[in-house]
């Protein structure tokens, strides 16, 4: 990975982070894959919850980490049926500085890739009933056995990072925040068929912090607190923070 910072990110502040554990050089370099992340927000309480779920300990990317619903973009993602687009301004803040190509089928399908996480791992179904059904990929069989389609509009783009060099895995991760009365069919199971994330909570952010957490979800959730109170409606054009490596020491850019 390049320790060049990214052309749209404006000055950083870097971050107070143990070089030995973000620099493991034990594995060799490698491009980092684009992924998103769902942050669900529940505001219906007197403090904001998310929801959370505990990685299975047979990953060997952080095994028994608590994280958000999220993976990795697959190819289906870029070409599913939706009932609403992004939000223009999301779509442009994902348009800056990719990695792996900037077409607006890989950025809206890095939306596709967040909700489709969400119902893998966690059982929840983003989305929106669909009047003139239309046939979706396999990994969607779900959401049309149940007649809806996945609406994008309501995503917000809160934070990006790219996954440090020298780990067993790395992502260019896209974390996407949604409010939780966008949820419109969840399994009866309480969790996703993949398996992937068990023990799910939904978390004021205060308890979250409590869980055993990946550095970056740690750093996520503080600018989530911070941006719940100064600016609840996630307006997209505000800049937005984005986490990455230069040199030794974990940086914050904005984009």
């Amino acid at each position: 990975m390049t320790t060049k910072a990214p052309t749209d990110a404006v000055p950083h502040t870097e971050l107070s982070v143990n070089a030995q554990r973000n620099n493991d050089s034990s594995h060799p370099p490698m491009k980092p894959k684009d992924a998103a992340t769902l942050i669900i927000v529940d505001r219906t309480g007197p403090a904001p919850k998310i929801l959370m779920g505990r990685r299975h300990m047979r990953h060997r990317f952080m095994p028994g980490k608590y994280v958000f619903p999220g993976g990795r973009l697959d190819a289906a993602d870029r070409h599913v049926p939706f009932a609403s687009d992004l939000n223009p301004g999301v779509l442009e803040k994902l348009s800056k500085s990719p990695r792996n190509g900037k077409s607006v089928a890989t950025m809206r399908g890095l939306g596709m890739c967040a909700i489709r996480e969400t119902y893998e791992e966690a059982g929840l179904f983003i989305g929106a009933p669909e009047t003139s059904p239309r046939r979706l990929h396999e990994d969607w069989q779900a959401f049309e056995e149940r007649g809806l389609m996945p609406v994008l509009e309501p995503l917000r783009l809160v934070a990006r990072a790219i996954t440090p060099p020298g780990r067993v895995r790395r992502f260019d991760t896209r974390f996407f925040a949604v409010d939780a009365d966008q949820i419109v069919d969840r399994l009866p199971e309480g969790t996703g068929p993949s398996g992937e994330l068990e023990d799910l909570h939904w978390l004021t952010i205060e308890a979250a912090h409590a869980l055993d957490l990946p550095r970056i979800t740690q750093e996520i959730l503080h600018e989530l607190d911070l941006r719940l109170q100064a600016d609840p409606d996630f307006t997209p054009h505000l800049p937005t923070p984005f986490f990455y490596m230069k040199g030794k020491h974990m940086v914050r850019g904005e984009i």
